[in-house]
């Protein structure tokens, strides 16, 4: 592209030129708005169509008016937006600042030209060289290229810094999501929790022996997941009449089949967050039976994941607890590993060892 067309553009219709301002003034507002919405949801894919549109018709409308300056600016980021639309970089705070930046610049010098005022202060030059060497650069120099254009034409340090590198900032940012889910499930488990005394500490005193038998059993199953499961396993029981599931009487024949319809609305519901499909698998199985006496689907040994043979066996720990608490705590837990050990065909007997090893330790202390 010509260098005067940036430095010195020439309008060659002015009127045409009042035109795009005219569409410019509609356009720039919803791109500020598509910026900061995809800033809030980058993984929006609609967003992200409807803010490389926008750049998109900002380009159609220069060319259309033979506006050089509006094509030099608008292509770069249109091609910015594609690689972002494609995955290959993010969408990170000094990127939208950039394009925001140059959505600024473009409707200063637009109406600067209508005006016939001067562009000088505008440093055009440092804006497009920079918007065309950010559009090729590579993925791990997105943010420094970002803050130098920005330097460069505002004279200022951008105010947002440059993330991390992208393999770092993924990491970082799954860990605080893995987080927040694990933060958002207990707050569930603690609400099932609140729905009778005789829950309360259900969940920490479950959690526990899961993640000490899994750990005295090797830490064959992923810690993270089995605590996901431990949090949710229950949670269909919400879904369900509380006349059932806190029935303390007998239970009907129309009681347990409505109680066998729990684990599938739990599990159902973590199959379709990303990331908790081993959890999701727990929580299917953790009523299946090596025997295949257990539901839903009456698996047998070999088809029942390790973390649902761990969540049985605390889950019918706990449960027996409840049962026996009249009895004393010592009496109740001696009584509740007794029935847990009888039963050698309901629970998974390589994980009855690394179970009655906690259990042991626990009553040592």
């Amino acid at each position: 592209m010509d260098i005067r067309a940036i430095i010195a553009p020439v309008v060659q219709d002015k009127e045409a030129l009042e035109e795009f301002a005219d569409t410019l003034v509609d356009r720039a507002p919803q791109i500020e708005r598509d910026v900061a919405r995809l800033k809030k949801a980058p993984g929006d894919r609609e967003i992200t169509a409807d803010l490389f549109r926008a750049v998109h018709n900002i380009k159609g409308d220069a060319s259309l008016c033979k506006f050089e300056l509006g094509v030099a600016i608008a292509h770069p980021i249109e091609t910015m937006m594609s690689r972002f639309r494609d995955g290959e970089i993010g969408f990170s705070d000094l990127l939208s600042e950039t394009i925001l930046l140059a959505v600024d610049r473009l409707e200063l010098a637009t109406d600067a030209l209508i005006a016939a005022k001067p562009l000088d202060n505008l440093r055009l030059l440092d804006l497009v060289q920079g918007l065309e060497k950010l559009a090729l650069t590579a993925v791990d120099r997105i943010d420094p290229e970002c803050a130098l254009l920005i330097e460069a034409v505002t004279g200022f340090p951008p105010v947002v810094t440059p993330m991390p590198p992208r393999g770092q900032r993924t990491a970082t940012t799954q860990n605080e999501q893995i987080n927040h889910d694990l933060q958002f499930f207990r707050s569930l488990a603690l609400q099932l929790e609140s729905r009778s005394t005789l829950f309360r500490g259900r969940t920490t005193r479950i959690l526990r022996l899961a993640l000490e038998t899994n750990k005295a059993g090797g830490n064959r199953v992923d810690p993270l997941q089995l605590e996901a499961a431990i949090y949710l396993h229950d949670l269909g029981m919400m879904l369900l009449p509380e006349s059932t599931w806190l029935k303390i009487g007998r239970l009907t024949e129309e009681d347990k089949h409505l109680l066998r319809n729990h684990p599938g609305y739990a599990a159902g519901l973590l199959q379709r967050m990303h990331g908790w499909e081993a959890a999701a698998e727990m929580i299917a199985q953790h009523h299946e039976m090596p025997d295949g006496a257990g539901y839903p689907q009456a698996l047998t040994d070999p088809d029942i994941c390790d973390g649902a043979k761990i969540l049985s066996i605390v889950d019918a720990f706990e449960a027996v607890m409840l049962k026996h608490s009249h009895r004393g705590r010592n009496r109740s837990v001696l009584r509740a590993i007794a029935e847990i050990n009888a039963c050698d065909r309901q629970f998974a007997s390589e994980w009855i060892v690394p179970f009655n090893t906690v259990i042991r330790r626990t009553l040592e202390h």
